[in-house]
Formats: C-alpha cells, structure tokens, sequence
C-alpha cells in the first residue's frame, strides 16, 4: 500500500477519521441509563420526571392491529355505465352486421343476460385470484358510499359470465347461432378496487389501537437500585426513553449533539495524535503507519456501532484486544497501549454500561502490552490469547462481586462471550500474516523466523559460501548489538545483516573470504573485477525477491555498500594509471545510500568486520584507530548523510564495535603441557 502520492498532511487523516466516526454515531439524544429486562437496576432511585404514557412494545402493538385486521374487507365499486355502454354496442353491432343473420330474439336475450351480469359485477380473473390468496371471501361493495357486503365468488368473470350466457340459452333459441353473436366483445370488467376507500377503513382500523396501556404521573416511584427489572417496569422505563429521545430529536438539539459527538472524537484523535507528535515522529512522519494506526481505531468504533445499533451481538464478542496485539506485533508496546486505550474510550460513547465496559477493556489491554512485552515467536501470541480470556474472566467476576456481593448474580453466559472473544483473537496469528503483506510491515517474528540459519537462503549461503556465511555472523552480532545501544530494531538488523551479501553466492569464488589458494581476479583488469565485485549487490536483491523476502530485509542488501566504491580496485587503478581517464561508475556501487537507522548500523558493521580480518595487530587501539578510520571515511565520502543517525549515535557505535572487536579477536592463553618426573627432576636441579 503506497500513499506516498498523496501529499496530504498526517493531520488531515486524524481530522477525517474523526468526521467519519461521529458520521456513524446515532443520531438521537442517549438516554443516559442503561437497562434489560431481568437484570438488577444498578442506578438509585429513579421517578418519573412528568406525566408520559406506557407505550405497548412492538410485538404487543402488531398482535393487535392484526388481530383488528382480521375483520377488515377490501373496497370495491360496480361501475353501473358499463351495461348501458355494451348493450348499445350491441344494439349498434345487430343494426349493421347481424339484423340480416340472427333474430332480434337473440339480441333481446343477450342484452338482459348482460344487464343482469353487469348488475351482479364482473371482476378481473387475477384480481379474483389476489383476493383469494389473501384469504378474503368477502368484500364491501360501495353503492352511493354504501358498503355491503358481497361474496366473491358471487362475481362473474368474463370466462364464466361467457359459460353463464351459453349454458342458459332458451330452447327457442340455437345455441351455436347465439356462438356466432361474438358475445365476448359485450363482456368486460366492472367491479374495481377502491383504494381509497379501502386504504382509508384501513388507517382508522389501526389508529383504533392504542398506543399506550396507561400513565404515569410525575413524581411516580418507577425502579429503585438493586430491583430487577420485570416485564412492566422494562415498558415503563422504555417509554421514558422514546419520551426522552423523541423530545432530543428538534433540529437545534440535534445539531448539538452532532457537535458534541465530533468533539469528543476529536479530541481522543487529537490526543493520540498529541502522544504520537510528542513520544513517536517516526511513526507520525509515515503516511502508511498513521493510515494503518487510524484504520485500526476506526474499524473497531464502526464494529461497535454496529453492534449496539442494530443489536446483532453482545459488545463482548468483539476482540478490541485484537488492537493492541497488531499494533504491538509492528510497532512498540507502549503505542499499542495508547491505540487501545483510544479506541476503548470511543466504544464506551456508545456501549450499555460503559464503566464495566473500560474496566474489562482497558485491563485486558495492559495484559497484552505486559505479555508482548518481548515478541519473538508466534507462541506467545497464543498464550497472549489466553491471559485476554483468563483477564476478562476474573475481572468480571470481580466487578460482579463487589458490585453485587451474590454468586447468585453471575450470568455464566458472559463466559460464552469470552470464550468466543477467544476464538476470534486466536485469528490474530493469520490477522499479523495478512497485514504484513497488505502493508508492507516485517513482524519480530517473522524476523525471527527469517535469521534462523536453516531457512533455504540461508543454508545455501553456508554451504556455497562458507567464509561469507561466517562474516555475515559476525557482522549480525557487531550490528545488532549497536542497534540495542542506540535504540534502534535489532531484530531487523540482525535479519538484515544475515541476508546482505547473499548475492555472492552468485560468484562466490571471486571475494577473498571463500577463496582458496586461488584468486580468478588475477586474470581479468581491475574494472572487470570491480563489475564482479559490485554484481554481488544486484545478484542478491534478485535472490531476495525470488525468496520472497520483506522488502525491509532487502533494503539491507541495496544499501549494505551505498554509492560506495569498490576501493580496492578503484585505487589499484589509479596507482597503476594515473594519468588515465577513468569511468566511476564502473566501480561505485548502485546504492542508494542508507536511509535508516538499521540499514546504517550494517553497512558501519560490515566494513569494519571486513577490515578487521586484514589487521596484524588486535590491540585496543589498533581496532579503534581502524574503527575510526572507516566509520569517519564513510561519514566523509557522505554515504551515511541520509540516515538519521546523530553524533552521539555515532561515537555510541564506534565503542560497541571496538568492545566486540576485542572480544572477537582477544587472545587465548597457552595450556602447559604436561612434564614427566625426569623433566621435573631437571628443572629442579637448574
């Protein structure tokens, strides 16, 4: 994830996390208590500050009004101009096409037949069907505004009332001439719903039902502490709260509380910001670690919202440890506290008993910062996992203790909830996976994971490359033992010093330490070697990427030399052609130079520990004049200029590598050999 193309300020992701959390916030004025029914009042005594009616609960208001709608029957009207209007066709139809094919006997029979249709309503089949499937065998038909009630199958359809005419044809008249009339095109639909009508019988059916079951007076006694809560006291209390929150829902009012809601955010945003500013630049200054910091407080205030809005889950299934953990894994423990405990104080703007809520939640974030306190193996996420779970349990049998004093009040359903907690913080393990890739961060213990010297790379250095292999040891432990001095991530170092010159396994046999009584340099010129040579930086990013290796583990192996040269080919040839013009780049490494602390140490540590194996002399101060000389010599040729590194870190660095230097090379003392008794005899007699 790259957001160094935004060239937004790092405040401006604060500001805009802050406006989207108070987006999400509900809208209506809190009702500053708390309750479930079948569980104890925990505030004092409480009565009712005016007169507000009881109001039925949602289930109890639908099983009324369906009860009422039980004896509701649609509306429909007969529209009396459609016999007048067919029978005319007809009358017009017989006067120019059937005058000369049929007797006026059977216009006269087809006319009465559609009157007396007509009369009793002629209804659309699907319409017939609709009302069926409702279950209505009866509705109101309206007659002058009129209704009385008529039996749907009493209505013809146009199909029946065609059957109804066919089959009652008089035996003076033939059946298949009154066929031949086309009686179909006389016979429509004139029974029509009446929405109106109907929508109307509707509303004063279920505005009939009342919303309330009773009052309460003001100054009534409603719940006192300690009281559970039954299933009226829970309708009383309940419509107290949509008396309260129907009165915070004025425009002014809910202005307020949109601003009231923002500045608390804001204000936690800024502090965390303030904590970040003060305690961790480093961290503030990238764009990528603020936006994944923010991401994290963000998703777990959306989740809770959620949560309590839409009542999908108790609030105690949700992992909030789960912050401190990931944030832990990349950055510092005392960051991760701070991210939780910002997180948490913006759940309980919006949690049921927010008191017990940060307690449980805050505690649980402090065993984490306690229990991750060194991360280096993937274990101790999981037993991490398990103080979270054995944390909440006693904490809330504590609270549950002193606020109560009964064993009986435990509700051992919240030990389900933990334990889910449990298995959902279990996932952290793959959560750290996925955020290293989708992120780009390298965690303590994939680090781990990476120096262990039987990974494949690795194994293969030491096998191709014995005297590399050994050298890159020995620059891990002068290298990380610097960074601990100084205070930077020695696991990232000492990982990164184990990978920077595994490009020599390319060409192993051309640098001095894996050779063998032969050196290839001696028939090539001096910037052919100082190509070889050089290669070993590029070959290693190449088997970095082939293996996969973090990014931040192969900025080691791009930086280990900088811009540097290859001096000693670089001065062989100007000693040997000084007047010759030479071409630089052939023998400057490609770099770029250091960009941190870390990638710094190494590139100090690796000089010097290649240096050290040439000197004759391993005294103090041999090592220290040649510890100088190097460190002060990069400094000078501006290869550390881009690392952040200060004057004291420097000099703090020097003296860790003369310490080490000494350690690694001191001389051991010479075991006597063993004398005989004829040689003791001698020694004494001289």
């Amino acid at each position: 994830m790259n957001l160094k193309n935004y060239n937004l300020h790092p405040a401006v992701y604060f500001i805009i996390t802050a406006l989207l959390i108070a987006y999400f916030f509900p809208r209506e004025g809190k009702f500053r208590y708390q309750f479930y029914e079948g569980k104890p009042w925990r505030y004092g005594l409480l009565t009712a500050p005016n007169d507000f009616p009881v109001y039925k609960t949602d289930a109890e208001l639908e099983a009324e009004r369906d009860s009422i709608m039980k004896h509701f029957r649609p509306y429909y009207r007969i529209d009396e101009t459609v016999a007048d209007t067919q029978t005319k066709n007809l009358q017009d139809t017989y006067n120019r096409v059937l005058q000369s094919k049929v007797s006026p006997d059977y216009v006269r029979y087809i006319e009465n037949q559609l009157r007396n249709l007509y009369q009793q309503g002629v209804i659309s089949l699907e319409e017939q069907e609709n009302l069926s499937k409702q279950g209505y065998f009866q509705v109101n038909v309206l007659d002058n505004n009129v209704a009385s009630l008529v039996d749907v199958s009493s209505f013809y359809t146009v199909k029946t009332a065609y059957e109804y005419i066919i089959n009652n044809c008089p035996a003076y008249l033939d059946r298949r001439v009154l066929q031949s009339c086309d009686i179909n095109n006389y016979l429509v639909e004139n029974v029509a719903y009446d929405k109106n009508a109907s929508e109307k019988v509707k509303e004063d059916l279920l505005g009939s039902v009342p919303l309330s079951t009773g009052m309460v007076q003001a100054g009534e006694r409603i719940v006192d502490r300690g009281e559970i809560i039954d299933h009226h006291t829970y309708n009383v209390l309940r419509s107290l709260k949509i008396i309260h929150e129907s009165k915070m829902g004025g425009g002014e009012r809910q202005t307020l509380i949109i601003i009231g809601q923002f500045l608390l955010t804001f204000g936690l945003l800024f502090c965390y910001w303030l904590y970040l500013w003060s305690f961790r630049t480093h961290i503030l200054r990238n764009k990528k670690n603020v936006f994944f910091l923010l991401c994290c407080i963000f998703s777990s205030t959306i989740l809770t919202e959620f949560c309590v809005s839409y009542d999908l889950f108790n609030i105690y299934i949700l992992p909030y440890a789960i912050i401190p953990i990931v944030v832990r894994t990349f950055f510092d423990s005392r960051t991760a506290l701070f991210t939780h405990l910002v997180t948490v104080l913006l759940c309980s703007l919006m949690v049921p008993f927010p008191h017990e809520f940060l307690m449980l939640q805050v505690v649980a974030g402090m065993v984490v910062t306690f229990s991750l306190r060194e991360l280096s193996q993937r274990s101790q996420l999981i037993r991490c996992v398990f103080f979270i779970f054995l944390t909440y349990t006693l904490t809330y049998l504590g609270m549950v203790f002193y606020q109560e004093g009964d064993i009986k009040k435990i509700h051992w359903v919240m030990m389900l909830y933990f334990g889910i907690n449990f298995i959902l913080l279990m996932f952290s393990y793959l959560l750290v996976y996925m955020l290293e890739k989708v992120f780009g961060y390298v965690s303590s213990i994939t680090l781990v994971e990476l120096s262990n010297i039987n990974t494949n790379v690795l194994k293969k250095l030491s096998e191709t490359c014995p005297g590399t292999f050994q050298h890159s040891l020995q620059v891990s432990i002068l290298a990380s033992a610097a960074a601990d001095k100084i205070g930077a991530d020695s696991q990232l170092v000492r990982t990164g010093a184990m990978y920077h010159d595994i490009g020599k396994m390319s060409n192993p046999a051309f640098f001095t330490e894996n050779q063998n009584n032969f050196n290839p340099h001696k028939n090539l010129s001096y910037d052919q070697s100082a190509q070889i040579i050089i290669s070993h930086v590029t070959e290693g990013v190449k088997i970095a990427e082939k293996a996969s290796l973090p990014e931040a583990v192969i900025d080691f192996i791009r930086t280990h030399h900088g811009r540097g040269k290859a001096k000693y080919f670089y001065n062989s040839f100007k000693n040997q052609y000084p007047d010759k013009p030479i071409n630089e780049e052939h023998f400057t490494y490609p770099g770029p130079n250091p960009f941190t602390k870390e990638t710094a140490i190494v590139m100090m540590a690796d000089s010097v520990e290649a240096t050290s194996r040439s000197l004759k002399d391993y005294s103090e101060e041999s090592i220290r004049a040649m510890v100088n000389r190097i460190i002060d010599g990069q400094i000078a040729d501006g290869l550390l200029k881009n690392a952040p590194l200060t004057f004291r870190d420097v000099e703090a660095i020097k003296e860790v590598f003369v310490s080490k230097l000494k350690i690694m090379y001191h001389t051991r003392i010479s075991y006597p050999d063993l004398k005989t008794n004829s040689e003791r005899m001698i020694e004494k007699q001289h």
